[in-house]
């Protein structure tokens, strides 16, 4: 555990308990579970390539990335949250994450009644530099702050902050249908395979007609088009975690940089690297 302090702007000593590592993570995270109050916040540093457990909470949890990338799967969907931005996970959503780069990330765990209108499903935010300076208040808050002073103001127009801030898109449908989940998983294992739906179909036993429908049923998408987006995800994390543009490029399938940076700014708006500095945490005077 690492612990950083500093006194805000009325001398007073505020203390931020920094985990390390999934094992601690997972334990100060359990005990905030069941905590005292609406609202209970920490940070969490993990080392490159770290994974967590597959794992649920009773709270509502909303994670904001300050350095690195998580990946995030969850039961609705494949998510990658880049620094800069936030995902909001409802209570009892099993989630599993993986760590691009070291990643630093403070999160806050919310009673479910808490917040009435909280989102119900997977919400990835693109953060504000007030709802960045407001979780770095709430993370050096006392674990029984002061409900009716200052920090539970703070508390609360955070919570309120959040869910006005618009959601992007840097995820996946997963969809129910085994069959078609276990090509998802696969493709999710290797974005670079070249399996075509052809191919799919015919490991599944479908026809390509059927696969073609029912994949496009129940994600939204066309199977290519899912598959770019997988790729696009797979880039992104990786490039957070400071690869090369030319080696993420053909690694996750394609055959140039140049197809992949015109494939990231279709997607995203801007070329690879200009994104992740665009993401990059403002200055906030405090």
């Amino acid at each position: 555990m690492k612990i950083a302090a500093r006194r805000n702007d009325t001398g007073e000593l505020r203390v931020d308990h920094k985990q390390v590592g999934p094992a601690n993570v997972a334990r100060y995270a359990g005990q905030l579970q069941k905590v005292e109050r609406p609202v209970g916040a920490m940070t969490a540093i993990y080392p490159n390539e770290s994974t967590s457990t597959r794992h649920a909470h009773r709270r509502d949890q909303f994670i904001l990335q300050i350095a690195g990338v998580t990946a995030m799967m969850t039961e609705r969907g494949h998510f990658v949250i880049p620094p800069g931005h936030g995902l909001w996970i409802p209570a009892g959503v099993v989630h599993q994450s993986r760590a691009w780069g070291e990643v630093e990330a403070q999160t806050i765990y919310v009673t479910p009644d808490r917040e009435q209108n909280a989102a119900d499903t997977c919400r990835l935010i693109r953060a504000s530099s007030l709802v960045e300076a407001l979780m770095d208040e709430a993370v050096r808050m006392p674990q029984t702050y002061d409900q009716d002073g200052r920090d539970g103001k703070l508390i609360e127009f955070l919570l309120t902050e959040i869910a006005r801030m618009p959601e992007v898109t840097l995820h996946v449908q997963m969809p129910p249908d085994p069959r078609l989940a276990a090509i998802c998983k696969a493709v999710l294992g290797d974005p670079s395979s070249d399996l075509t739906l052809d191919d799919w179909a015919d490991k599944c036993s479908l026809s390509r007609r059927t696969l073609t429908r029912l994949f496009r049923r129940e994600t939204g998408q066309s199977f290519s088009a899912w598959r770019q987006r997988v790729r696009l995800l797979e880039a992104l994390a990786r490039l957070g975690a400071g690869e090369a543009v030319t080696c993420v490029a053909l690694d996750v399938g394609y055959d140039s940089p140049s197809a992949f940076a015109a494939m990231f700014k279709r997607e995203l708006g801007a070329a690879p690297r200009h994104y992740l500095r665009w993401t990059e945490r403002e200055v906030v005077l405090r």
